[in-house]
């Protein structure tokens, strides 16, 4: 039995419909030079990250490559361990457990309810193992059933990921990449688990089989009530499956609400940023680069065409029968997390920044009900999203 039990946490109880309550989470990793390797400094991986999930939701962690997002969902599996922070877990048995805490020899209960997708369906799969041995080594290592259970077992998911229970003798070399994914989906089933992280698990795949992959996995969700920590970077596969979405940058967690409000109405200028970069399927839609200091760009006639203003039908920038979306182009690289700036981590590259935001770090606050954000002027910026606000 698992002894790191708890129903409060310093002093605060975790809700009942949560299954998953990260706080304060951090995970630091050295760095070491010379010959004796003394150590430096610290990359700041995942710094100060807190969120919940609830049962049966799907949150979406997005962000740029680097941000940590990866790392955080590593974190919460024990797959490497936290620098510091808690990561409290409901158990099937409804008890609360401190994921970090708990010594690595006594990992293997939870595990049976935290599962993987991982994000390259042809890496991810030993190709000297078979199906039934790939989707029923988990069934092994846990003692579960005999082998003809075990095949059983096996059979039954395959038919559940929408594969033939024929292909159990087959190797993963005769598989395409969408069936790979729904392999590896089978194989983090196996045990029914509460939760699943899902580490980008269809950025590998044509656009065609991500649809199809995605609506698989809000099928079995559906089906089996299945929680879902969704690591992304494509917010237009995060739009269609997510219910909450957090935006990570530089480690940090820097906005966090539900899917309707973040693309309608985010509250912090990265997110704004990262939104207006999503491909619009229209063909009549023109980008106008923005996002510098003045956000100003030069037409064709060579006049400085202003963010939001669509120039007239004799103008030689009217080009009909297009429209105009402004396009913000963020300045400068994204900060070192070895050696973050003062203050804001985003403050060298907003167009939003002032004095305070390059001296003093913002909190990470709920700025109105189930909206978080990390930023001195969320309440007062008005920023634009890609929908039209839902009353």
């Amino acid at each position: 039995m698992i002894d790191h039990i708890a129903d409060t946490v310093g002093g605060a109880a975790v809700a009942e419909d949560v299954l998953l309550d990260v706080r304060r989470l951090r995970k630091f990793f050295p760095i070491r030079r010379g010959m004796l390797r003394k150590l430096v400094g610290h990359v700041r991986a995942v710094d100060d990250v807190s969120f919940v999930v609830r049962r049966g939701e799907t949150l979406a962690l997005v962000g740029e490559s680097g941000c940590g997002k990866t790392t955080t969902s590593r974190c919460i599996l024990r797959a490497i361990d936290p620098t510091s922070g808690e990561i409290h877990f409901r158990t099937v048995s409804g008890e609360v457990v401190d994921v970090g805490t708990v010594p690595r020899g006594r990992l293997r209960p939870l595990r049976r309810e935290m599962q993987m997708i991982f994000q390259d369906p042809f890496s991810s799969l030993n190709p000297r193992m078979t199906l039934l041995d790939i989707v029923g080594e988990p069934l092994l290592v846990n003692g579960v059933g005999n082998r003809r259970e075990r095949e059983d077992r096996v059979a039954d998911l395959l038919r559940l990921v929408g594969l033939r229970p024929e292909f159990l003798r087959r190797y993963p070399h005769a598989f395409s990449g969408g069936q790979r994914q729904r392999i590896g989906i089978a194989r983090a089933l196996a045990l029914n688990p509460r939760l699943i992280v899902a580490d980008e698990p269809v950025s590998a795949l044509d656009v065609s089989v991500q649809a199809q992959i995605l609506n698989l996995m809000l099928e079995l969700q559906e089906n089996l009530g299945l929680t879902y920590l969704f690591v992304a970077h494509d917010l237009s596969v995060v739009k269609h499956i997510s219910d909450r979405v957090a935006v990570m940058y530089v480690g940090q967690m820097v906005e966090l609400t539900e899917n309707r409000r973040i693309f309608a109405t985010p509250r912090h200028p990265y997110t704004e940023a990262l939104l207006s970069s999503i491909p619009e399927p229209d063909p009549r839609l023109r980008p106008r680069r923005g996002g510098s200091t003045d956000g100003a760009e030069a037409g064709h006639s060579g006049r400085v065409i202003l963010p939001g203003e669509i120039p007239s039908p004799d103008s030689q920038d009217y080009l009909r029968p297009q429209r105009y979306r402004d396009r913000i182009v963020l300045q400068g690289e994204v900060a070192n997390p070895a050696a973050p700036p003062s203050g804001c981590y985003f403050h060298p590259r907003c167009q939003y920044a002032k004095v305070v935001c390059k001296t003093e770090a913002p909190i990470w606050e709920q700025i109105e009900a189930g909206h978080w954000v990390r930023c001195h002027r969320a309440r007062e910026l008005t920023l634009k999203g890609v929908t039209a606000p839902t009353p």
